[in-house]
């Protein structure tokens, strides 16, 4: 019996032993992991203790916007680990690395260094020196019939891809969206707000490009032992193909005085979708109202993609005027008396597109029933 209460005794102090032991090397590796070395020639960085008597502060930081939240665009906050702190009150995680936050490369408004050479294999100077055309002057007493009509085109189908070409030229990226921020930037254009269509309230570049890109964060800059050292503003960058439609606003008139039916784009105006941080489309926003007059002298001279001929591309204002795109009506003045779009009272997109082509075939009628035969 003394023999075997012994053997037990001896179990129990040798478990306690190996107990002890795991704990020191435990502890070692803890302490090579904070000071960021795995040899032990260099001084370890063991934080202190926390004080467990003062109270945790929640208190998100807040964003450029002025939200709690930290993003612009409704997200709680940066990734730890990513040099930006959890705005939520999150603790940071140490033994994640960090990575360095770039402020540039989204395609719009990137600065683009120009070819030192000649980068084409003849000298192109006609791109240059191209101006529009002016408009055939129309009388108002020969204006019969007038309709206006609001479509949007989606680059996402085939015969508006042009919208997205994304290669980069002496005069900037060739998105179109880009090629409309660069002009507004450079202030050879003046935008209007986005929330009225008749062009009634100026934007400055700095407004714009609060809307595309979101404005400015506050992220906070945390270092190796996941204290806060200090904070920097920088500018949040959106993927310029996430503005993927355009709408304009058109009017189609017709010209007593030389038979025929004239139409007149009078505005151009990015749309971008918002989506909450799950990732749920909440609705749209136009961004801003560009004056399509005073945008075709700059669209003249950017040219549009052309796949199958490089050398026969047009200019995105000859595009335009030729109806080079493909769109679908979402609003007219036709039979439309309370100013409502397509969407507020026919709910089906199907039937939605059909009554867009139904309005488009009141409209060509009109000018094919004054003919006698």
């Amino acid at each position: 019996m003394k023999t075997r209460r012994f053997k037990t005794v001896v179990l129990i102090l040798l478990a306690l032993a190996a107990t002890a032991e795991l704990g020191a090397q435990r502890a070692t590796r803890n302490a090579k992991a904070r000071s960021g070395y795995g040899n032990t020639g260099y001084t370890t960085n063991t934080p202190a203790p926390r004080d467990t008597t003062k109270k945790r502060n929640n208190t998100a930081t807040p964003s450029g916007y002025g939200n709690a939240g930290g993003s612009a665009y409704g997200n709680t906050g940066g990734k730890p680990g990513n040099n930006a702190a959890a705005t939520s009150g999150q603790a940071v995680n140490q033994n994640l690395p960090i990575k360095v936050i770039k402020s540039s490369g989204s395609g719009i408004g990137d600065s683009i260094a120009p070819s030192l050479r000649n980068d084409n294999a003849i000298e192109r100077q006609l791109v240059k020196d191209r101006t529009p055309l002016a408009y055939e002057h129309i009388r108002e007493d020969d204006a019969v019939y007038k309709q206006r009509v609001w479509r949007e085109i989606d680059t996402r189908e085939k015969m508006n891809l042009p919208f997205r070409y994304a290669a980069n030229e002496d005069n900037g990226n060739q998105r179109f969206i880009s090629i409309l921020y660069t002009a507004i930037q450079s202030g050879e254009v003046t935008v209007f707000n986005g929330e009225d269509d008749r062009f009634t309230t100026p934007l400055t570049k700095e407004d714009v490009a609060k809307n595309i890109t979101g404005g400015m964060d506050t992220v906070p800059v945390v270092d190796m032992n996941g204290e806060i050292t200090s904070y920097e503003a920088r500018q949040r960058m959106v993927e310029p193909d996430s503005i993927y439609r355009f709408r304009l606003k058109e009017e189609w008139i017709f010209d007593k005085e030389s038979s025929r039916m004239h139409v007149r784009i009078l505005g151009i105006a990015p749309i971008m979708t918002q989506y909450t941080s799950s990732g749920m489309a909440v609705g749209d926003r136009i961004l801003f109202w560009a004056y399509y007059p005073d945008l075709r002298p700059t669209l003249s001279k950017f040219e549009v993609f052309n796949g199958k001929n490089y050398a026969g591309r047009m200019s995105w204002e000859e595009l335009f005027e030729s109806r080079f795109f493909s769109s679908y009506i979402t609003k007219s003045t036709l039979d439309n008396p309370f100013d409502k779009s397509l969407k507020e009272f026919v709910k089906d997109p199907l039937f939605r597109l059909l009554e867009g082509e139904n309005i488009k075939e009141k409209i060509f009628n009109y000018e094919q029933d004054l003919w006698s035969y």
